[in-house]
Formats: C-alpha cells, structure tokens, sequence
C-alpha cells in the first residue's frame, strides 16, 4: 500500500469514529460501526508507553506501542539522537507489530553514567542492548538500523542470526564504500591518534549548528523538518560531560570497520531479508554505503529517497509504507 493511501485510510477510519461517536444513535449508519471499531484499535495499538528498565545497573529508557503477542521490530537509533528520531515512524507500525525503540546509555532518558564506570564502546553498547532485549522479554525481531545503529545491530545479529527475522537499514553503513567521503576524514584521523589536536576538531561535531546541520542537509523541504528534533537532540548533548562521551564514541567508531567483513559473511551465509530506504542526499552516509548491499544480498530492496540523514523526519510516511509492505511479505507471527 502507498504512503499516500496508507494515510488516506487512517484519515477515512478516523472521520468515520468521529461521526459515530458524535452523530446520533438512530442516524448512525450500520456499516459505520466495524470501521469505527477499527479506528479505534488502530488508535489504541499505535498508543506509545515510555518505561525503563535496569540492565547491568544502568536505566534504558524505551518506547513500546503495539500488541504484545504481534512480530516485534526492534528500532536502533543513531547520533547524536536517541529513541525520540521514530517518533512519527512508530504510530504507522504499532496496529501490526510489536514496537521497541531504547535509547543507549548516555543517549535520550536513559541513564548516562561517567566513563569510569561504563565503557562507551560499540562492543559495550552492542552488549546492552542484547541484555536489554533479554530483560524485555524479545529474542526474536525484525532490526531497523540507522547511523550508530547499525554497528549495534550488526554485532546482535552476526552473535544471534536466529533471532533476527528482518533488517530495515536507513542511512547505516557496513561497507568500506560507505565512509569514503570528506565527512570521515577527520574522523578516522583521529582513529589513527587520539590526539587532542584531533579531538579538537572533532568538538564542533557536538555543537548545535552540526546537529541543525544534520537535520537539514539534503533536506528537500527544510521548512518540513521539525525544529523540536534538533532541539530535544542538543538538550542532550549539552549535558555536562556528554561531549566527552560523543568523541569516545567517535573514536570507538574506528573499530567498526574492522567487523565488515565478518557482518558481510552474515549477510551472504543467512540472507535476511532486507529493506535499504536511504536518504540519498546525506553528506554521512551517501549512497555509495548503500548500493554493496545488494553483493551479499541481490533480494534486498533498495529504495533511494529524496531527502537527508535523518530520512524519517520528511519521509517517515513513505517509509513506515514500504515497511508494512515488506514485514508483510517477511515477517510472520
């Protein structure tokens, strides 16, 4: 189904509730009544919960919505934002499945210890979010994988391929191709030598222009893309000692490309199903990170979408449509 008549029908079932509700009993029409009944379960299903739970001593913050007993999508998301980037991506998906969206530590509401007491590593955050899964009570899910993401959800599936039903993969790199831009640059200079000459160019990444930027950059219609998110992202960052969180991360990013090959060989020896819709106008991760996918996986589906980084903030409509139609074809109960 299209974006375009996925909303068309959530706006005709919410009209038809309406009417029901405030037209009287006598002149309310028989066939009105199951449309209303599903609009509401619509509305109730696509209701979010935030709850945390306690893994290894550290607070995860969560949002759930959906039916409890429907195929669970578990969404990870990148930098430098949290749980709060699916937003609008969650309410499309809850009627048919089970939502979790955690924040990493140091991330959104989850807790942010100091760095002597958790390692900020992609190993560490992989390892979280696994015991995280655990403690929820899901060990099987379909993964949607954006920016950090993906290394995060890459390690889970490589450790766990039988829990991984699907991957839906936004904006996230797992190929050489896809850091071979001017962006990385600094980046892997300072993977070479942690220095504070290359710390310091790096800071600026923290910054509220950078993360306006990464909003908007590529963006087809900026005036579309909310102000709240970048915001609510800086609020965040600009919590004292959290910078110095986001560049050991920044470094910790070195030893992802090191595993590409091992994730690679998951993708050929599995083949799990994937949907790659892509913001193709993204200065991270352009669509030269996307296109090696389809080496491993030639059943893949490649979608590149006229928009940016954080694709979900214009397109989470077109993409919440795309993944009703492939979880449909691939992800059963």
């Amino acid at each position: 189904m299209s974006a375009s008549r996925l909303l068309a029908r959530s706006a005709t079932a919410l009209s038809l509730a309406l009417l029901t509700q405030f037209a009287p009993a006598a002149s309310a029409a028989p066939a009105a009544a199951p449309v209303a009944q599903d609009a509401a379960n619509v509305a109730n299903t696509a209701a979010v919960s935030y709850r945390t739970v306690k893994v290894d001593g550290v607070n995860i913050f969560y949002r759930e919505a959906g039916p409890k007993n429907a195929p669970t999508l578990l969404l990870l998301h990148g930098f430098p934002t949290s749980s709060q980037m699916f937003r609008n991506l969650i309410p499309l998906l809850a009627d048919k499945y089970h939502v979790i969206a955690p924040d990493y530590p140091g991330y959104g509401q989850s807790d942010m210890p100091s760095m002597s007491s958790y390692t900020y590593s992609f190993d560490n955050l992989a390892a979280t979010i696994d015991k995280f899964t655990t403690a929820v009570g899901v060990n099987r899910y379909a993964l949607y994988v954006q920016d950090y993401g993906a290394p995060v959800g890459y390690r889970l599936a490589a450790a766990h391929p039988e829990r991984v039903t699907a991957i839906v993969v936004q904006n996230g790199n797992a190929y050489d191709e896809g850091l071979d831009n001017e962006f990385w640059q600094p980046i892997k200079a300072y993977w070479a030598d942690k220095s504070e000459a290359n710390a310091a160019k790096l800071r600026p990444l923290v910054a509220l222009e950078a993360t306006k930027w990464q909003y908007l950059e590529g963006a087809r219609n900026p005036q579309r893309v909310s102000p709240d998110a970048w915001t609510v992202d800086q609020a965040y960052l600009d919590r004292p000692g959290n910078g110095a969180i986001q560049l050991e991360l920044l470094h910790s990013y070195g030893t992802n490309p090191p595993h590409y090959p091992a994730w690679q060989a998951y993708f050929r020896k599995y083949q799990p199903p994937m949907l790659i819709a892509w913001g193709k106008n993204d200065k991270i991760f352009p669509p030269a990170g996307a296109h090696p996918y389809l080496r491993d996986l030639p059943k893949a589906e490649l979608h590149l979408l006229d928009t940016g980084h954080f694709a979900l903030e214009e397109d989470s409509a077109a993409i919440g449509a795309l993944m009703r139609d492939f979880l449909g074809r691939h992800v059963k109960r």
